[in-house]
């Protein structure tokens, strides 16, 4: 794998990717763009994901086991579905390298703290991470080396986490081209519950909504989708187990967005039906602003299409 251009000694010299889909692939990427890894291997379900990873030049080994993969490694990094950290905790907690630092990329922090931390053995560093980036793809080839450009990673480190370990991954993360914050397990959750999580529920419910209605046919659905569905509804595509684990392990939140959602969503309602055209207004110029608050962040683009020819379709979902 690709070392320092500069021919310094690199920050890890062995990662490990537990999961090789999108963000796994882009981590290996962006990893190999910076030089601040001496070696990538990972572990994947299929033996179709393993040889294609390597095909890929992802990395220069991959393993069925988990546990094979994170010997001899100095970070390792879980990129799999949210549901499956407990399973894949245990069986990699016994063959972890003394020193060796471990995190996970999941879109649920207090579920991940929960299921990941118990299996941590005295002496390996356990911090929790979110990068905040992604597309509606999946798999090895989904991955693309400026995924993390500009956008957000949220670490949840224990407050009894080693200074010098949080520190190194703090600029690992950097190099891979985020800006990091740090908060605590519970506030991310609450935060990316109105960020993404109901989004993507709102996104998946739109859809069946409109597959379900008797008097509008699926291929009118699909002939003028140009209207706004087509935009709205993109994330729909997101890998549907991925989603899966983030809804059950991050339900509170959730649901106290829905409900907050649902209040507002009956004010809407009610102005409609009463024709309140100066509250519509209002509100709908105090949405704008927010959507223009985050071209001016960064987080998106003004573009036409939001940039997303079909040459371009790369960011988006988390």
């Amino acid at each position: 794998m690709a070392r320092d251009n500069s021919g310094k000694k690199p920050m890890f010299e062995r990662l490990a990717l537990i999961g090789i889909g999108l963000i796994g692939s882009s981590i290996s990427h962006a990893a190999r763009r910076a030089g601040v890894v001496g070696e990538i291997v990972c572990s994947a379900l299929t033996p179709e994901e393993c040889e294609r990873a390597q095909a890929l030049g992802l990395v220069t080994k991959a393993y069925a086991n988990p546990a094979e993969a994170v010997k001899g490694a100095d970070l390792v990094i879980l990129c799999t579905p949210v549901g499956a950290f407990k399973e894949v905790a245990e069986a990699i907690g016994p063959h972890l390298e003394n020193g060796a630092i471990v995190s996970d990329v999941g879109s649920v922090k207090a579920a991940a703290v929960r299921d990941i931390a118990p299996s941590i053995p005295e002496g390996v560093h356990f911090i929790a991470g979110h990068p905040i980036a992604g597309t509606e793809q999946s798999g090895p080839d989904a991955g693309f080396v400026t995924l993390f450009d500009g956008r957000w990673c949220v670490l949840t480190p224990a407050p009894d986490a080693d200074p010098e370990k949080l520190a190194k991954l703090e600029d690992f993360w950097r190099s891979l081209g985020c800006k990091v914050e740090l908060m605590s397990p519970e506030h991310h959750d609450m935060v990316l519950a109105i960020t993404s999580h109901v989004p993507h529920l709102i996104a998946y419910n739109i859809v069946n909504t409109a597959a379900h209605l008797e008097r509008v046919t699926d291929s009118e659905v699909i002939k003028f989708s140009a209207a706004g569905f087509r935009d709205f509804t993109r994330i729909a595509a997101s890998d549907p187990v991925m989603w899966r684990d983030v809804f059950l392990n991050n339900k509170d939140a959730v649901l106290e967005m829905l409900g907050r959602f649902s209040e507002d969503l009956i004010e809407l309602q009610r102005a409609i039906r009463f024709g309140d055209g100066e509250k519509l207004q209002r509100l709908f110029t105090d949405a704008r602003a927010i959507r223009r608050g985050i071209i001016q962040a960064g987080q998106d683009t003004a573009q036409p299409d939001f940039g997303r020819s079909a040459a371009t379709v790369r960011q988006g979902s988390d």
